[in-house]
């Protein structure tokens, strides 16, 4: 049974664009997923990346969106020499 992650990297452009594209404002999407404004916004901006897993949960059901939506690609290995 796979683990459930301590924390979440999000992707903040498609994080903003799927509120955006919902209609919704910031403090609207916060306030459902239980976060502050200025949180939300620092992570569509960039600024944070990382989510504690419960706090991802609530932002992601808030938005009705999916890990592949929301969250940042993985990142490819270092190569080895």
């Amino acid at each position: 049974m796979a683990r459930t992650p301590a924390f979440y990297t999000v992707h903040g452009p498609s994080l903003r664009e799927e509120r955006k594209g919902q209609g919704r404002s910031v403090q609207d999407v916060a306030a459902a997923a239980r976060i502050s404004r200025s949180y939300l916004q620092r992570l569509e901006t960039g600024t944070r990346e990382r989510m504690g897993a419960p706090s991802y949960v609530r932002l992601r059901t808030a938005l009705k969106s999916t890990n592949d939506k929301l969250l940042a690609p993985p990142e490819d290995p270092p190569e080895e020499r």
